[in-house]
């Protein structure tokens, strides 16, 4: 896990009993998540998904297809699976952990996706979506503001967007290629987290996730819009909180054996 160039965590963290693993939002910046271990506490180990291009990995070519990147962290996933996992993904990073779960459920370790601020896979990519990826300049910054995320400072500064949404750019490439597949319902249990003022994600795009998932998935909607987490990372740390207390009561520690229904 340590050595993985996928995956940036905090050393004193490592020792937790479970993992969570997230990914970031288009143009995202991993290492964010790392705050967010706080909320966490003992229960679980934040670890951020690095692909390509980012962060400590900035020299290597970034990703340009959904399927190759899912393909790698699944990869990277199995290699150091070793406890309890959780995928938790917003945005496009909930495409992603969609479509590494889609690899990974199978895992016995694999115990739940969070899938937050995103409408159904088959819906996927949305029109809006597709039209922003194609602007550029002051128009590509404008059409991004929709979705929120973006400080005033760089949405008026012309420089600054130069150097920092390169990479935001690319991840809205990369979605308007995504190519849904139909396939089997996933094996683990899904819940779905979303600010109930997101002008990108309504209840109505949410519906089709049902046919995802084995079971219904359970529905959070939280106070704030796309980016609701922000400033408030317990919308989301709490959650997954509950889910892991969740799964230890059905799976307690020495080895017995509990059927669930």
């Amino acid at each position: 896990m340590s050595s993985s160039p996928w995956f940036l965590r905090d050393p004193a963290s490592s020792e937790r009993e479970a993992r969570i693993y997230c990914f970031p939002h288009a143009g995202g910046n991993p290492r964010s998540f790392l705050g967010w271990q706080r909320g966490l506490g003992d229960d679980a180990e934040i670890v951020a998904v690095c692909p390509p291009g980012r962060g400590p990995r900035y020299q290597e070519p970034s990703a340009t297809d959904v399927m190759e990147l899912a393909d790698g962290v699944a990869a990277a996933i199995v290699a150091t699976a070793d406890r309890p996992f959780v995928l938790f993904g917003h945005s496009f990073g909930a495409v992603l952990a969609f479509e590494v779960a889609r690899r990974v459920g199978g895992l016995p370790d694999c115990r739940h996706l969070v899938a937050s601020g995103c409408s159904a896979p088959a819906l996927l990519p949305s029109r809006r979506v597709v039209e922003t990826a194609r602007l550029k300049g002051r128009a590509f910054t404008e059409a991004v503001g929709f979705f929120g995320g973006l400080p005033p400072e760089v949405v008026a500064d012309e420089a600054l967007q130069e150097l920092l949404l390169p990479h935001l750019k690319a991840d809205f490439r990369m979605v308007a290629q995504y190519a849904y597949r139909p396939g089997a319902p996933l094996s683990v249990p899904v819940t779905l987290i979303n600010g109930v003022d997101d002008p990108h994600v309504k209840e109505a795009g949410l519906e089709p996730w049902a046919r995802e998932c084995a079971d219904e998935p359970a529905q959070h909607w939280v106070d704030g819009g796309h980016f609701y987490f922000d400033g408030r990372p317990d919308a989301v740390t709490d959650v997954l909180r509950s889910l892991l207390s969740a799964d230890r009561g059905a799976n307690p520690p020495g080895g017995t054996h509990v059927e669930v229904i």
